[in-house]
């Protein structure tokens, strides 16, 4: 029975948010390999206690809160020369946890989720690393915008990330991105490999979902609203592409759907935006939307949101980014500017056969498409481990 160390930067459960739905299929997958031990760190209250849950797929597990805030992260960024990705994650209980580990056993294979996680190995390891996005090429996008000083901060976290995310891929055995876009923007290498995200279409599935009470049409987006591409691209569409909308479909109203709206979100709610905050379930207001829009305008790898708003039959209008890597087949609509934006989704809105149509070819071809099965079959292959068996409990 083969032993697999699993490291990731937030707790694969509850698969709340984009990196954890990811993290979360990925436990899963590994526990029919082999028996997990997980270590990882809670940022939220809500993250602990799930020690029962995570046993169903985790031979151990050791989930360590995370108490660093961004102000001493940079501090300490500072003083180092390390970037603040780093020093943000960097605690002496994990340490001691991944060391401990280690020390307990040898393994069959380690995997490790997010680049913040490799610095705890010890440089002799053989381990996949799993970066999902350039994370480097993020804050260099961020820089191109910012405002000094936080400018010179943002290139410099763009500068040391990268060389940081260089060297790890040179230790590592396999190096994963989330897209054939992303890996080619790290750097095409034998080693540099797409395993992109699927989608769980019996979850996500508009027949067993009841929609939420709204007497007006919905245009809906959704996602962590503390996560600053998503505060941009409601902001902007919000300022810039709804009211064009509503030239034509006074009554729409833009509904932003996520936990942790920063003052900015919030600050746009009122008659035409809806700002709901946390939800229990995310799937009755994609259900209730007459249009699911994914307008970033900065977006790395493949977007969850948009393959949850394809399997639940949404019609979907993405910004280029967001469309970029995703596998759709024209059944999305991709809009490079505000009035492309407003245009598509005001043709969605005025023709309900089309709009039905397009959200039934999309879930279509994510099914075909984006299962999670599919989609990490070959981490088996790239850590050395023996082909897939029963699923292993503690």
């Amino acid at each position: 029975m083969s032993d697999i160390l699993f490291l990731a930067h937030r707790t694969p459960y509850p698969p709340d948010r984009g990196d954890k739905v990811r993290s979360h299929h990925v436990l899963k997958h590994l526990s029919t390999l082999g028996r997990v031990h997980l270590a990882t760190f809670a940022d939220d209250h809500r993250d602990l206690g799930h020690d029962a849950v995570l046993g169903t797929w985790c031979a151990s597990a050791q989930v360590i809160r995370r108490t660093k805030g961004n102000p001493r992260a940079a501090l300490e960024a500072l003083a180092t020369g390390r970037p603040v990705s780093l020093t943000a994650f960097d605690a002496p209980t994990m340490r001691r946890a991944v060391a401990g580990l280690l020390a307990a056993r040898r393994y069959d294979g380690i995997y490790v989720y997010s680049g913040q996680m490799a610095q705890y190995l010890p440089g002799d390891a053989r381990f996949v690393m799993d970066f999902v996005d350039v994370d480097s090429a993020k804050f260099a996008g961020y820089a191109a915008t910012a405002r000094p000083p936080m400018r010179w901060m943002l290139a410099r976290e763009a500068r040391l990330l990268g060389r940081f995310e260089q060297a790890v891929a040179e230790r590592a055995i396999a190096t994963l991105l989330v897209s054939r876009a992303e890996a080619e923007l790290f750097g095409a290498g034998e080693h540099v490999v797409a395993i992109e995200n699927g989608i769980d279409t019996g979850f996500f599935d508009p027949a067993i979902v009841r929609p939420v009470a709204s007497d007006t049409p919905l245009i809906v987006f959704t996602g962590q609203m503390d996560y600053r591409p998503n505060v941009d691209a409601v902001r902007w569409f919000a300022q810039d592409v709804l009211p064009i909308i509503r030239r034509t479909h006074p009554t729409v109203r833009f509904a932003i759907v996520g936990r942790k709206p920063t003052a900015a979100v919030q600050a746009l709610a009122g008659d035409a935006v809806i700002v709901t905050g946390e939800v229990a379930d995310v799937r009755g207001w994609i259900a209730a939307a007459r249009v699911v829009v994914a307008p970033l305008l900065l977006a790395r790898g493949i977007q969850n949101k948009v393959l949850e708003a394809m399997a639940m039959a949404r019609p979907v209008v993405a910004s280029q980014a967001a469309a970029e890597g995703i596998d759709h087949g024209g059944t999305l609509r991709v809009a490079a500017d505000a009035a492309a934006h407003a245009g598509e989704v005001v043709h969605l809105l005025d023709d309900r056969s089309a709009a039905d149509a397009l959200g039934a070819a999309a879930r279509a071809r994510v099914i075909a498409r984006y299962g999670w099965d599919a989609c990490l079959a070959p981490l088996g292959g790239l850590m050395g481990l023996p082909p897939a068996g029963n699923r292993i409990a503690a």
